[in-house]
């Protein structure tokens, strides 16, 4: 079992502003497994709020050995292992889980989305998501993202409606909203909930700050959206947590340690009878392909990491009607530029 990995700036088309920061490129690590002449590839997107860097994940790939690793990988045992390294570092254990699963994908000549009983079929239309910007940026970014069927907001600043104003002169299509913690009054919120309802928004991420469960919960119960769960639920001990706090949960690969655990959030999620989103953060052909082999699974899809950057070391996945095809290649079907 040889691994390998380097550091790649991925870089985005525009300035990406949410409520407490921007940014204008995004640390990834690229990972390669490969056994028996074949090799997976898997990816970690450290955005700053989660506290990965190059360097951490370099410390923790120095602790990482997989020789004792055996086919077919028992990915209970991966993680434990993982995990047993150190706690944290969702991202770095990310980019190991998903290139194992390509790597099992290859050896087996099967497509990654099969092990998780993903129907191709019943993939949900993804949404384009807007960071927080001028008017005219945003005017742009509504006619750069045309092919996707819902747009996504970042809101969480003093002109929110400024900005659902402004994208509701351009397109009536469906909203998603994420406030990303933005909100600080429960009561303001739910009024803003309800306006939001009023412009076509479908759900709400995140409205308050993620350790205020009260507020979230006191919002949820009483809004007329679907109200998800995105910083608060990280990994799987987090769902249960979200039951009677948030109607959904956002399932993030890069949060929650890789496909093994997101698709065991996302079951969990519909045993408590929450609903489920698959997110991303900002990621190459590579992250999108795992995700999206879990999409079908979800209710909500914001996989939008092609449409974002604009230097993606492999070829952007087949996108139509407003959904990622799942390709019947062996593994996550990614293909190098």
């Amino acid at each position: 079992m040889k691994i390998s990995y380097k550091p790649f700036e991925l870089n985005l088309r525009h300035p990406f502003t949410i409520a407490k920061f921007s940014r204008t490129s995004t640390p990834i690590m690229l990972m390669e497994i490969s056994h028996e002449g074949f090799t997976g590839y898997g990816e970690a997107s450290m955005v700053p709020y989660m506290g990965e860097n190059i360097e951490t994940a370099n410390t923790f790939m120095s602790k990482v050995d997989l020789s004792w690793l055996k086919t077919p990988f028992d990915f209970d045992e991966v993680i434990a292992y993982l995990d047993s390294i150190a706690p944290g570092n969702p991202n770095i254990k990310a980019a190991i889980d998903i290139a194992l699963h390509d790597l099992r994908g290859k050896i087996d000549e099967k497509p990654c989305y099969q092990y998780f009983g993903s129907d191709p079929s019943k993939m949900p239309a993804t949404s384009y998501t807007l960071g927080i910007d001028t008017p005219e940026v945003l005017l742009e970014k509504i006619k750069a993202g045309e092919d996707c069927h819902i747009i996504k907001v970042k809101l969480g600043r003093d002109n929110d409606k400024e900005l659902i104003n402004t994208i509701r002169s351009a397109t009536d299509k469906p909203l998603f909203v994420d406030a990303n913690q933005g909100w600080k009054d429960k009561q303001e919120g739910l009024d803003m909930v309800f306006w939001l309802h009023e412009q076509g928004v479908v759900l709400i991420e995140q409205p308050m700050a993620k350790e205020d469960l009260d507020s979230n919960a006191w919002i949820t119960e009483r809004s007329p959206v679907a109200i998800v769960g995105d910083e608060s639920v990280q990994r799987f001990a987090d769902v249960q947590k979200a039951q009677g706090v948030y109607h959904a949960i956002n399932m993030k690969l890069m949060k929650s340690a890789g496909m093994h655990e997101g698709y065991r959030m996302i079951m969990k999620a519909k045993e408590l009878g929450l609903k489920t989103m698959v997110g991303c953060m900002s990621e190459t052909s590579c992250g999108t392909l795992a995700a999206a082999a879990l999409a079908p699974l979800c209710d909500w899809v914001d996989l939008d990491g092609p449409f974002l950057t604009s230097n993606n070391p492999y070829k952007d996945p087949e996108f139509k009607n407003g959904r990622w095809v799942l390709s019947d290649l062996p593994g996550l079907g990614l293909i190098k530029s």
